[in-house]
């Protein structure tokens, strides 16, 4: 009966001691698509606009100040981020400024997770090249 007791006890302690920050593991997921803004080199024309194929998208959970996963988008210009757990997140895709030739930026979106089996649909991220 007492291992029976110390077994229950530690088997609810390992349980209840897990923190579920924002992350992988969980049922929920994040969705979008990058849409691709074509500028001439001096940003003053607009040449085409499309959804962006094969771009890099990235994902960072909670207060960590870096992504822990990145996915490329599809033939249609969608990403998709499986299995996420509740909590905050920031999507997010690199676009090439025109005041700044060379350099990047992070165009992001920031999003909060309220429920296990959440399926949210972000707004396009707009991206300049």
């Amino acid at each position: 009966m007492l291992r029976l007791s110390i077994l229950f006890s530690a088997v609810c302690l390992f349980f209840f001691a897990c923190n579920n920050e924002p992350g992988e593991g969980g049922r929920a997921s994040i969705q979008g698509k990058v849409y691709v803004q074509d500028f001439n080199g001096n940003c003053t024309v607009l040449l085409d606009s499309f959804y962006g194929i094969d771009e890099e998208v990235y994902i960072i959970a909670g207060d960590d100040p870096s992504y822990f996963e990145r996915v490329r988008t599809g033939p249609d210009g969608t990403y998709w981020f499986p299995y996420l757990r509740k909590g905050k997140y920031e999507v997010y895709a690199l676009s090439e400024p025109c005041d700044v030739s060379g350099e990047l930026e992070a165009v992001s979106i920031k999003v909060e997770i309220k429920d296990r089996k959440e399926e949210v649909v972000l707004d396009d991220i707009i991206v300049l090249r």
